[in-house]
């Protein structure tokens, strides 16, 4: 337990310490933010700070913090300094940056953001990338809470029409057609603080069971295996950039929202290494029980340490966080389609001209996988792959920014180093990518993953990104940039 109570002191002094550093380094000001001067009642609207962090909690949470966490629990505890230090040092700094630089440009979306530090290449690509995950994004945050409140009446004793995932996809869909449809004070400025409350119970509540319940949270013994997921949060960040009233809401909002994240996903993580039998050094108790689907194992954790209280704040919090993402992951499709076209979004038949095929697209892949007709665990794997690709691209967007605004660049371009080879060692091992090409199945059809050829490559992919800015920066110190800031 020791070292679990060590990554949650790290993660709430970072957030102070780390965090001030962060928001430091960006400097923000008393600069007329773009929820005061675009006001346009829709998604340019100011709200309060507390609303703001809870939007923005559960806008990046989606199930990444409790599913995410058991997936890496299945290595045991050394899961618990990846989630600790990935987000001080990753996840807070890209989130931070991602919402900050879209305020410093009238809230643009992150495509368009990348095109400003990046290029007009690299805005085209972001273009499509960021659509496609976003829908993904949705699609994966549409199924999984569907299949929960199935397991959840299953469990109970319920039959008929409540128990299948294909009714409750619907109601999901329906509801996310609304959300990204209205304007963001009427459905998500009021439910979201309601939600964010049972997310946050939900976790405190775990907390105390494992602190002073009958089980023991495995210590820390070995380094090895990890991974670190934060890219699709810069997509949602912009919907807040679109609502502050000043500047210097961002280190609460953006970082703290991502801390807060962190630690939900240490609960969970501990959750995970507690409850279950380790053998050989892996959780092969947990590895059952996720063999049955996340919904599963996320009800199982419920039942075992809170009973019907735990299973009620999980119909409250862990099918509120996915749908909390998916309704705003639609929405940020919407907005990124605006930018790229130029949509007037005040305008209800442009807002409904795109919301019919992004849930349209949406719907198609959700009921495509309740059907049987599409495997959702593809759409997770590939929704895993861009979401750190994501990252990758907006860390070097952020150091390129930092750059030009004559900052300490080198506080994004580690992270965005790594995450490059997090990012290149994930397309080469993973069977949805090339793994089907370097991998091969043991005689028990166990897949033994070629490492000792992609963690090479990785790293030097990483190696090759590096250079490839810090030969950009150097050209460009006699190339001034600021005219494209929007300064």
């Amino acid at each position: 337990m020791i070292s679990f109570l060590i990554c949650l002191a790290l993660l709430i002094g970072g957030y102070f310490l780390y965090g001030k550093v962060v928001e430091n380094t960006f400097g923000p000001d008393d600069r007329e933010t773009p929820a005061v001067k675009i006001n346009d009642g829709v998604d340019y609207v100011v709200l309060p700070q507390w609303k703001l962090f809870m939007i923005q909690l559960l806008n990046i949470a989606g199930l990444g913090p409790i599913f995410g966490a058991l997936q890496g629990a299945l290595w045991g505890p050394i899961v618990f300094l990846w989630i600790t230090f990935g987000t001080i040092f990753a996840g807070g700094v890209h989130d931070y940056f991602s919402g900050m630089m879209s305020e410093r440009n009238n809230g643009a979306s992150i495509s368009e953001i990348s095109g400003i530090y990046l290029g007009g290449f690299m805005k085209n690509v972001m273009r499509v990338f960021s659509v496609v995950l976003l829908i993904m994004v949705g699609t994966v945050f549409a199924v999984g809470p569907a299949g929960l409140i199935v397991t959840l009446f299953k469990n109970g004793g319920s039959n008929g029409i409540v128990t299948t995932t294909l009714f409750w996809l619907i109601i999901v869909l329906v509801y996310y057609f609304i959300a990204t449809f209205l304007s963001i004070d009427k459905i998500i400025g009021k439910i979201y603080p309601i939600f964010g409350v049972a997310l946050i119970l939900m976790a405190l509540a775990l907390l105390g069971v494992l602190l002073f319940g009958p089980y023991r949270i495995p210590e820390l013994t070995t380094l090895a295996n990890a991974q670190l997921d934060s890219g699709f949060h810069s997509t949602q960040s912009p919907l807040m950039a679109r609502c502050m009233k000043s500047e210097k809401q961002g280190h609460f909002v953006f970082y703290g929202a991502m801390v807060s994240e962190g630690i939900i996903a240490l609960v969970w993580a501990a959750a995970g290494c507690a409850l279950y039998e380790v053998t050989g050094g892996l959780n092969t108790g947990l590895a059952e029980i996720l063999a049955n689907g996340q919904s599963a194992a996320i009800y199982d954790v419920c039942i075992k340490t809170m009973g019907k209280v735990g299973v009620a704040l999980a119909m409250l919090g862990v099918i509120a966080c996915p749908i909390t993402s998916g309704d705003t992951a639609f929405r940020s499709a919407r907005l990124v389609l605006a930018d790229w076209f130029k949509l007037d979004q005040k305008k209800w038949k442009n807002r409904l001209l795109l919301c019919v095929p992004v849930l349209g697209v949406g719907a198609i892949l959700g009921v495509g996988n309740a059907l049987g007709a599409i495997n959702y665990t593809i759409i997770w794997r590939y929704f895993s792959w861009t979401n750190q690709t994501l990252a990758m691209i907006v860390l070097w967007a952020a150091s390129m920014y930092l750059f030009y605004d004559k900052k300490n660049y080198w506080l994004t371009a580690v992270p965005a180093t790594f995450m490059s080879a997090v990012s290149a060692t994930y397309f080469l091992l993973g069977n949805e990518c090339l793994g089907q090409l370097i991998n091969h199945k043991a005689a028990d059809g166990t897949i033994i993953y070629n490492t000792a050829v992609a963690y090479p490559i990785g790293i030097a992919v990483a190696a090759l990104f590096l250079g490839i800015f810090l030969y950009t920066i150097k050209k460009r110190h006699t190339q001034p940039h600021y005219e494209t800031l929007g300064k």
